[in-house]
């Protein structure tokens, strides 16, 4: 006996057979990915991988533009006193006499390098050796305005120096949060390199706080492979959203040109400066009144003290706040206020950042026996160049 074929269950069959088709060839062909119950599937059943196209930033030009009006060219005369020409101090000998005064002969010196204008009411942050003993310093702006530029203080510790400028609708740069800064971030480099004019390089942050890089006495830099070339000191590295991270200082080099490998001082310590400065006309630290070295490694283990880490006080000022704290040549300090010393530039640090009339607990060793005293700070002297 025949049976008589149910047309709706018939139909419904040949829907579900095409359903399973095409989800099947979703799954398999690879050209495409279903969401069954919220969830997207791919090959193998993953997360499909997310189209690099979607990904890569393929311009910079909205940070450039964000940030490029602020950074500015600096131009510093310097007039110096040259050697006469010998040949020509024999003939004036010759003519007037040994006895007759020569007049000096001037040279003018130009230097260049670049600046960020971080405030809009004209402050001008750049690196201290960018005006270091000129006379005449000239401001000139992207959008091509110039103008004479005050030199408000300097702070050679850091290298670090504020200009202001008179000059309406001023731009300013964003100040980015520094402790944001990865390893591996990208960056832009923006100033004024061998004076051909606003120049952007790219790169990415390569180190974070690094020390012994330079003579400054206060190191905590960022490293870049952004290239840094002459003219660029006191310019402006950048992230990708505009905002200014540091201002850029030296390079490593062998032939005065970049080599791969650039310095920039942290924006949160250049603004520290630039408010100590503004406010006070100079930068003030805590001091303690002592010069120590590092300890090497090798030289404590083969003394006995192979847990001890710190550093070795070599002088102690008179009546400076170390010495009346009673530290002496010879003691060994491991930690300020329950922070582990390990070298001089932790112990630098530490100072800097205490104000005088802090106190400090100083824990060491003298003679293989614990020490532990507490100092007042005072305040650190002013370096005069």
């Amino acid at each position: 006996m025949k049976h008589r074929r149910h047309p709706i269950r018939y139909y419904a069959n040949w829907i579900l057979i095409g359903v399973l088709a095409g989800i099947a060839y979703l799954i398999f062909s690879g050209q495409g990915h279903l969401n069954l119950f919220g969830l997207r599937i791919g090959q193998n059943g993953s997360q499909p991988a997310v189209r690099s196209a979607q990904l890569a930033t393929t311009s910079f030009a909205n940070a450039v533009d964000a940030a490029s009006p602020a950074v500015v060219s600096i131009r510093s005369l310097r007039f110096v006193e040259a050697a006469l020409d010998p040949k020509n101090t024999a003939l004036l000998d010759r003519y007037l006499g040994k006895t007759s005064p020569h007049a000096p002969k001037i040279e003018t010196r130009v230097s260049s390098g670049s600046g960020v204008i971080i405030d809009a009411r004209g402050f001008v942050l750049t690196n201290y050796h960018v005006i270091a003993e000129t006379e005449n310093l000239q401001v000139t702006l992207n959008d091509g305005r110039s103008v004479k530029a005050e030199l408000v203080g300097k702070d050679p510790d850091t290298d670090l120096a504020v200009l202001k400028i008179e000059l309406d609708q001023l731009p300013e740069v964003k100040v980015a949060e520094i402790d944001n800064v990865r390893i591996g971030d990208v960056v832009l480099a923006i100033g004024y390199p061998f004076e051909i004019g606003q120049t952007v390089t790219q790169g990415i942050i390569s180190a974070t706080g690094r020390t012994r890089v330079s003579n400054n006495t206060y190191e905590n830099f960022l490293q870049t492979d952004a290239a840094i070339n002459p003219g660029n000191s006191g310019g402006a590295l950048i992230n990708t959203d505009g905002e200014i991270v540091g201002i850029n200082s030296l390079i490593y080099t062998n032939t005065g040109n970049f080599n791969g490998i650039g310095f920039a001082i942290p924006i949160d310590l250049a603004i520290n400066v630039l408010d100590q400065i503004t406010r006070n006309g100079y930068v003030v630290r805590g001091w303690l009144g002592v010069e120590g070295q590092d300890i090497p490694r090798v030289l404590l283990d083969k003394v006995g003290l192979k847990d001890v880490h710190g550093i070795l006080v070599t002088s102690v000022d008179k009546n400076g706040p170390g010495d009346n704290a009673g530290l002496k040549e010879g003691d060994i300090i491991t930690h300020i206020n329950k922070q582990p010393i390990r070298d001089t530039s932790d112990i630098v640090q530490a100072i800097a950042a205490g104000k005088p009339g802090d106190k400090f607990e100083i824990d060491g060793l003298r003679h293989r026996q614990s020490l532990t005293l507490e100092a007042t700070l005072g305040q650190r002297p002013l370096r005069s160049n």
